[in-house]
This record gives structure tokens, C-alpha cells and sequence, in this order.
């Protein structure tokens, strides 16, 4: 089976979906398939070092040359929103002529940058392959959520016709939610085209670190003998972070109790500037992910929040290294998503009104007063990990390419 793959981002970008990227054409490649990456030259959560090797090279053959990568040259992605569509034009623009000279089976596409799918549908049409789609978030729901449009704007009604345009031209659309599959299938999508994949993390690599072990203790100054509430993200407009400073203000008298923050984001120096003014809050920046066993190991409880309406359009991923680091999970975050119901039937956690910060400080009480035995670490291993998902995705390429008589 050969498998084209139209990327907006590719390795050594650092997005969140690289490392899964990384394990899904692992697990092609050991099945015995073969693939190819298009994908601009890389700028995106790499320093100017990296950036300046990889201008050069545009043709670079991978996993014992199974897996070939075509580069084309491309300017930085631009803070500015307009800037940043533009440039997915122009990608998608040299994609396609690029694309469109290769044989494949299988087109694999992932929704980001938002209008992918539809090039790669487009692609896919013109080789003669089959397109699976990879939903990892839903455009244009994302402009809602994230306050960027209304539902009655110019944006939102062309942005539906790309979103069912996408799914039109789709073999299989796998998504990474039970919720996001009743999403799309509310705007037409039959359930016989979409399957369920959750996104998974490296359970090998992600493990509980010992508190005797934990060396952000002293690099930190993080006292040993205090209940720590760890929260690891953004602070921005979907994320609704600010509601874990409100809920140490309102815990500010409890000795026992320390909030541990790693942030970033649009807001983050804000977050910085109250943060100061609260005794029981330690924050500094975002720690490299190779260090996320240790930051949620710290914590006696992880936080995970988000805007309110916003849940219920994806599974945060840092929900399955919380909970492979075995870290009970209180999320601030819409009750009726899917991560309230993941966090209820695994025992992993509760969840709270997102925004509502009285509420958040009573469940922290609350949790620190059970002392409950947490067995998340046994969910993510059977359901979540690097060892499980990937295949999955191999099985839906492979049933894909087998439809109407592809080789």
C-alpha cells in the first residue's frame, strides 16, 4: 500500500500532533506500506539553528527509506490571522501541483490547517486514490469557539461548505472523540464513514516519576511537604485558565495547598502579574515535552480547564499523560463533553462547571480530603497508548484501500 501524506507541519515542527505523527508512520511501515510526505520546509516550534539546516534539505528518506519527505520552501507562519490564511493558501496551492504528479493509494490528510481536507480530497480525486481524513479539530466550530467569528458571518458560512465538502470526499473520517462524531454526523456525516480513534501518548515514555526522583522539586523551590495542584497549558481565550487563580485566591488561607502552573500563551504574562499577588501560587513558563512525566508526577491533583462551550469540540490530549503519570484529574470543563465522561467511567478524575471558580476550589477540598486510590495509568495503557491506537489507524488506511478495487 502506498500512502500520501499532505502535511501543513511535518517533523522537526513541534505541534501536537508531531509526535503522533511520528508513532502512526512507525506503525505503517512495520505493517510493510510505504509513504510519502509533502510538506513545506519546517519553521514552526523549532529554534533559527534548526530552521537554517532544514532550508536545505528538501528531499530527506526516513525509517530505512520507507518513508520519503518532499519539501518545498515557504515563508514562517505569521502571528497575524489573516497572515496565517494566506500562507495555508499559498501551502495548499504548491501542495496540490506537487501532489497531484504522484501515485498513491491512500491521500491522509489531518484537519490542520483547517482547509487540508479539502486539498486533500481534491488530490486524492485526481490520482485516483482514496482520502481518509483525520479530524483532530472541527473547522469552522474552532472560529466559534475561540471567538474569532459568529455563526452568521461570511467565515463561518464558507467554512461549512469547505467542512462538507471535506467530508464528502472522504473514504473514512477518523476522529478522536465519541463527541465529535456526533458532531459531524448532526450535519450529515453517515456513521458508516466515521471511526473512533482516540489520540494516545508513548505510556513507555510517560510514567509516574517517584517524588524522591522528581528534580523539579529543587530546580522549583516546590515544597515536598504541601497538597500540589498542578496546572500545565495556555492561558488564552479557548483554554479558560484563569479560573485556577481564582480558585487559589479564593484557597489563599489554606497552608496545606500549593498551585503549581507551567503556562504560556496570549495571557500568560497577566497570569503572571496576579500570580504574584497569590502566596500559594509557584508559575513559570512551559516546561520541553520531554518533561511532562515530571511535571504531572508533581501534582496531588491535575487541573484541566477550558472556556466555557468550548469541551465539547475535542479531547484535551494532555488528559492521557495526566493520567499516565497515575494523577487524579479535576477538569474545569464542560460537563456534558467527553472528557467529563471519560474522567467518570475510568475513575481518573471529576469535572466542575468550567468557569465556575468556587466550585473548582470546594472539589480540590474535597479530593484532598478522600485520599481515593487512582488507577488512571490502567485506562490510558489499554485504551490511550502508543502501542494500541496507532494500528488502528493502519486497519482504517488498509480497509480504505481495499474499497472498490484499489490495490
Amino acid at each position: 500500500m502506498r500512502i500520501l501524506f499532505l502535511n501543513g507541519y511535518f517533523y522537526p515542527e513541534n505541534i501536537a500532533y508531531t509526535h503522533l505523527e511520528q508513532d502512526l508512520l512507525k506503525s505503517i511501515v512495520e505493517d510493510g506500506h510505504t509513504v510519502d510526505v509533502i510538506c513545506p520546509t519546517p519553521s514552526r516550534g523549532i529554534d533559527e539553528e534548526t530552521k537554517i539546516k532544514y532550508s536545505s534539505i528538501l528531499e530527506e528518506n526516513l525509517y530505512n527509506g520507507k518513508v520519503k519527505v518532499h519539501r518545498f520552501p515557504l515563508g514562517a507562519e505569521k502571528a497575524s490571522t489573516l497572515k496565517r490564511f494566506i500562507r495555508y493558501f499559498i501551502c495548499d496551492f504548491k501542495t496540490y501541483f506537487i501532489a497531484k504528479k504522484y501515485k498513491a493509494d491512500i491521500v491522509f490528510a489531518v484537519s490542520t490547517p483547517p482547509i487540508q481536507g479539502l486539498l486533500a480530497g481534491k488530490v486524492a480525486k485526481k490520482i485516483g486514490a482514496k482520502f481518509v481524513y483525520n479530524l483532530q479539530d472541527i473547522f469552522p466550530d474552532s472560529l466559534i469557539t475561540t471567538g474569532l467569528s459568529g455563526k452568521k458571518s461570511l467565515a463561518w458560512k464558507i467554512g461549512r461548505k469547505i467542512e462538507d465538502a471535506t467530508y464528502n470526499g472522504a473514504e473514512k473520517i477518523i476522529v478522536i472523540s465519541e463527541s465529535m462524531k456526533r458532531n459531524i454526523m448532526q450535519k450529515g456525516v453517515s456513521e458508516k464513514k466515521i471511526v473512533v480513534v482516540s489520540n494516545w501518548i508513548d505510556t513507555n515514555s510517560v510514567k509516574p516519576v517517584a517524588k524522591e526522583d522528581n528534580r523539579l522539586y529543587d530546580e522549583f523551590a516546590i515544597p515536598h511537604d504541601k497538597f500540589l495542584v498542578v496546572y500545565a497549558g495556555n492561558f488564552g481565550a479557548a483554554q479558560g485558565a484563569d479560573v485556577v487563580l481564582r480558585a487559589a485566591e479564593l484557597l489563599k488561607d489554606n497552608e496545606d495547598i500549593r498551585f503549581v502552573i507551567f503556562g504560556g500563551g496570549a495571557e500568560f504574562e497577566d497570569a503572571q502579574k496576579k500570580a504574584k499577588e497569590l502566596p500559594n501560587v509557584i508559575i513559570n513558563p512551559l516546561l520541553p515535552p520531554e518533561r511532562v512525566s515530571e511535571v504531572y508526577s508533581l501534582g496531588d491533583i491535575a487541573l484541566i480547564t477550558c472556556k466555557k462551550g468550548v469541551g465539547g469540540s475535542g479531547m484535551p490530549s494532555k488528559t492521557w499523560s495526566i493520567m499516565a503519570c497515575n494523577t487524579p484529574i479535576i477538569a474545569s470543563f464542560d460537563t456534558d463533553s467527553e472528557l467529563a465522561e471519560i474522567l467518570k467511567m475510568s475513575g481518573a478524575g471529576t469535572s466542575v462547571c468550567p468557569g465556575d471558580e468556587k466550585a473548582l476550589a470546594e472539589k480540590i477540598l474535597s479530593v484532598k480530603n478522600d485520599n481515593k486510590e487512582c488507577k488512571a495509568r490502567e485506562y490510558v495503557c489499554k485504551y490511550a497508548s502508543a502501542d494500541v491506537c496507532p494500528k488502528k489507524y493502519v486497519e482504517v488506511l488498509k480497509y480504505s484501500c481495499k474499497q472498490e478495487g484499489n490495490v
